[in-house]
């Protein structure tokens, strides 16, 4: 149930330049008044975020698409039209309304609509019928594991007085659990930047067309790209379920505890060797708890974590990014 007391009190905060936790069907975003620069370089200060990391700016709905970029193209209505509200981020040429503080200085910006309803309802009532949005990147420090739930962003960045956030609205755990897709519709070909939960399949049934990956020269620069990126404290791993079956006394003997995110039939053979260990049936059920097992394994007194991915396919492809980034080795 929303609480409308919450909410005017968030608008409140946000209308005066401060930030507010909020949930989304992702990830905690950490938000404020996308066109207020002191707000917004207060959430790079909260996070220690580098200046030239562009954030997204999320919106009540599609209508608002015109006041921040100047060409709300045809496959950008297709697919707001389906996805939105909903985790897809698109990149088109930014209007004036959107600032170089928000962009990252470049000639693009990218927009949301999330489809959690604390967030949806935060925002229709922030948008006042002016197409107003919000700023609002991953609620935690540059780098380190993204928040799935209010306690991690208490955790992390903190409430008011102690903290860094003047109020964090809980909205209980996030249903995806990874980040965005984020899709550039800036260019002359669709291409994805970030994986996530809509995948390239889902974009181009829609648009007809096929959707390229990764970025190129001239790829406008987003959130969650770097090598690494998502880690948690503890060195994170994967290995192939070809692999670790085989594994089982050497990890045994090499690490006096170890931690496991695994597939079940590989998971309840390591029970006995490892009691932190957590086990998924689909990609779906591994990317809506990836990043709550990851920061509870983080608080364990272990020396490794491990994890078995599950196969590449088109929709497993966002959360293999994240594992691949969160085991990368940090430079």
């Amino acid at each position: 149930m929303l609480d409308n007391d919450l909410l005017q009190k968030a608008i409140k905060i946000l209308d005066d330049g401060g930030l507010v936790g909020i949930p989304t069907e992702t990830v905690y975003g950490l938000a404020a008044d996308a066109e207020n620069q002191e707000a917004v370089q207060s959430i790079y200060k909260a996070k220690n975020r580098p200046s030239n990391h562009p954030l997204i700016v999320h919106l009540a709905n599609a209508k608002a698409i015109p006041r921040w970029a100047s060409d709300f193209n045809e496959d950008a209505k297709k697919l707001t039209d389906t996805f939105w509200p909903g985790p897809l981020t698109i990149i088109l040429k930014k209007s004036d309304v959107a600032k170089d503080f928000v962009t990252g200085g470049q000639d693009t910006v990218a927009l949301r609509c999330p489809s959690h309803p604390i967030a949806h309802r935060l925002l229709e009532i922030f948008d006042r019928g002016q197409g107003k949005g919000l700023a609002a990147p991953s609620a935690n420090s540059f780098g380190r594991i993204s928040p799935s739930t209010a306690q991690h962003v208490r955790d992390d960045l903190g409430e008011k007085p102690e903290g860094k956030v003047d109020l964090i609205i809980d909205g209980g755990p996030c249903e995806v659990g990874i980040e965005s897709t984020i899709l550039d519709l800036s260019g002359d070909t669709p291409r994805i930047l970030r994986e996530g939960a809509i995948d390239s399949a889902q974009i181009s049934s829609v648009i007809g067309k096929p959707v390229m990956h990764g970025t190129v020269y001239n790829s406008p620069r987003v959130s969650g790209t770097l090598k690494s990126h998502y880690a948690p404290k503890h060195k994170m791993e994967m290995v192939s379920v070809q692999d670790l079956p085989g594994r089982t006394q050497f990890l045994a003997r090499q690490f006096k505890t170890f931690g496991l995110i695994a597939p079940e039939k590989i998971a309840r053979r390591f029970k006995p060797v490892s009691e932190k260990t957590f086990a998924y049936s689909s990609v779906p059920e591994l990317s809506a708890h990836l990043y709550q097992w990851m920061h509870d394994l983080d608080k364990e007194d272990i020396d490794r974590i491990f994890v078995v991915p599950p196969e590449y396919s088109p929709s497993s492809a966002g959360v293999l990014d994240r594992l691949t980034r969160a085991s990368a080795k940090k430079e």
